[in-house]
């Protein structure tokens, strides 16, 4: 029996209107990650020393918490970069792909062989303000977090 679990997730105060869903699907040797995101920002080229809006990290990080926090500085309870395995950033089992915004929307699916679904329920997923750079220590300085879910069993 395939096994399904998934986040909703919502934006914070710095971004209030994202909304979408995760869902983590166990596969052949892995998992299969289904993103389906509306309300992101527009992509806005960086310049003098500003990072670019966009495209936009998206991560597990390690607390299954959005409590919001800091309006500023949202959704720090979801701690780190989810790293079990204590690789080098870019290589995190948590670094996902970046999210690309076209008119809002970001849609996308990819497999990874670095987790199962059972080890991400109750984690949390954060789409941040900036690109992952994946080089980074310990983490890709992907800006603040626009928005976040917590991952939950769920039934398809």
């Amino acid at each position: 029996m395939n096994r399904t679990a998934a986040a909703y997730v919502s934006g914070g105060p710095l971004r209030p209107q994202i909304r979408g869903m995760v869902w983590f699907h166990d596969t052949l040797g892995g998992t299969i990650v289904t993103a389906q995101i509306s309300g992101l920002p527009d992509y806005m080229p960086g310049g003098a020393g500003e990072s670019p809006i966009g495209p936009h990290g998206f991560h597990i990080h390690v607390n299954g918490t959005c409590e919001t926090g800091n309006p500023e500085d949202p959704f720090q309870a979801a701690g780190p970069h989810w790293n079990p395995d204590g690789q080098p950033h870019g290589n995190h089992a948590g670094d996902f792909p970046v999210l690309f915004s076209n008119n809002g929307r970001a849609c996308m699916s990819f497999f990874t062989n670095k987790f199962r679904v059972e080890e991400v329920v109750g984690k949390a997923v954060i789409i941040h303000e900036n690109p992952d750079d994946y080089r980074s220590q310990p983490a890709g300085n992907a800006g603040r977090r626009l928005a976040c879910g917590v991952i939950e069993w769920t039934w398809v």
